[in-house]
């Protein structure tokens, strides 16, 4: 076929659906009805496959330079046992006036969260539904690297189900928009939920605390053991691990995904993610794997403790005069009340606490061999075999004096402690 205006150069044949092509409309059960190139110049034969659109209305109306003689579509065939299939409901495309209309045209009073690639606005569908709408930034909309992140998220997000994993809503895509639709989370992040609540907003207590912790835990140990290939999150941090209203933990963002083989041991890919998440073998090496993510999760649960950013635990030893490497000292000394947070005013367990912590600090080793997998981090939380790694870690010293290093954030000392007031995305030349 002649393609003078290489419009049809932008289809992908690995879209898990043809409805999120630009020149597509589908109707509400995912079926095209509508392919529109008319007006695009385009010559030669069609593809007798075009034939199988059984619901197909529109096609290439006006273009007298194509063949345009559809074979009939066959008959259709019995269905297969609907146990052989996931019953997955295919994200909504929206039109670009539906999500004007949900957010009063993208108003500043509905802006509830941005990022390096977008912003976030809290909508209204027509039915009342409340939704979360990230729009990508107008100069990120064309950039190769910005697009492929798009794609991603829009793949990854409306494959997964999990009651613990941020499932896609819908979608618009048009010359000039990208858009993502997100159920709407009554209770933000836990990032938000610990540092940025409003006065008249509880903290978190212990029990929320606990519960979020694992079921964040699920939510990534399915990523990794459920999902093939393997998917790897990558920017597992506080405010990428929203809650619903039950303050159930959903981890949500995954623009930055790497799809990898479950018999790999790592992908090589550029850095990316949070400062202070990011484990050393990614930054020095590039190779990430699950135990990426593995790092990341141990990293977060010490700000579910503390309340602190994970940039500010890294300088404890300028207000506590406590380090990473005296953590073990301090369960030792059953001191406790000097690292939990003090919104909780005294209110956990600290049998519980310790037990976090234990299982924190076996995420965040600086060997990603000797980190345990997630899957292994969610029996741990539900009660099933710490002691047992905890004990055989403590064995030798030395190990643990190797193990329990986090991120030289040397390599970050010409940034401002007062710099990042958020998430701060970034790649390894930017602070190398």
């Amino acid at each position: 076929m002649s393609d003078p205006n290489n419009l049809i150069r932008s289809w992908d044949s690995t879209l898990v659906t043809p409805c999120w092509w630009d020149h597509v409309t589908c109707n509400a059960e995912n079926s095209v009805i509508r392919v529109d190139l008319g007006d695009a110049n385009l010559s030669g034969l069609l593809v007798p496959q075009l034939g199988q659109l059984q619901n197909l209305q529109y096609f290439f109306k006006n273009n007298p330079l194509l063949n345009q003689t559809v074979p009939t579509p066959p008959a259709p065939t019995l269905q297969q046992n609907p146990s052989d299939f996931c019953d997955l409901t295919q994200p909504r495309r929206f039109s670009l006036r539906d999500l004007q209309i949900a957010t009063d045209n993208f108003h500043r009073k509905n802006l509830i969260g941005r990022g390096k690639f977008g912003m976030v606005y809290k909508g209204r569908l027509i039915n009342g539904e409340p939704v979360a709408i990230k729009r990508l930034n107008q100069k990120h909309k064309y950039t190769e690297r910005s697009l492929i992140r798009f794609q991603v998220e829009l793949e990854i997000s409306s494959m997964i189900v999990h009651p613990n994993l941020l499932r896609l809503h819908g979608f618009c895509m048009t010359p000039t928009e990208r858009l993502l639709v997100y159920p709407f989370m009554v209770n933000g992040s836990v990032a938000s939920s610990l540092r940025d609540r409003s006065e008249s907003q509880p903290p978190l207590d212990w029990h929320k605390r606990k519960r979020i912790a694992l079921g964040a835990a699920r939510g990534l140990a399915y990523l990794h053991d459920h999902c093939d290939p393997m998917v790897i999150h990558r920017d597992v941090k506080a405010s990428n691990i929203f809650l619903d209203e039950e303050n159930e933990a959903v981890v949500g963002d995954f623009g930055l995904v790497r799809l990898m083989n479950h018999k790999d041991t790592h992908v090589t890919s550029p850095v990316c993610g949070t400062i202070g998440h990011v484990p050393p073998e990614y930054l020095s090496s590039g190779k990430t794997s699950e135990k990426t993510d593995v790092f990341g999760y141990g990293v977060t649960l010490l700000e579910i403790i503390t309340g602190r950013r994970a940039f500010d635990l890294a300088r404890l030893a300028d207000d506590d005069d406590l380090l990473f490497l005296d953590w073990i000292k301090v369960l030792k000394d059953k001191r406790l009340e000097t690292l939990v947070d003090a919104d909780l005013e005294g209110n956990f367990e600290e049998k519980e606490v310790k037990e976090l912590i234990q299982v924190a600090l076996l995420c965040i080793q600086s060997s990603p061999l000797k980190r345990p997998k997630m899957s292994e981090v969610v029996r741990m939380l539900e009660g099933e075999g710490l002691a047992e790694k905890w004990d055989k870690w403590l064995q030798n010293e030395d190990i643990i004096q190797q193990n329990l290093h986090i991120v030289d954030m040397n390599s970050t000392s010409n940034i401002s402690p007062d710099e990042p007031s958020g998430p701060m995305i970034f790649e390894l030349e930017e602070i190398v």
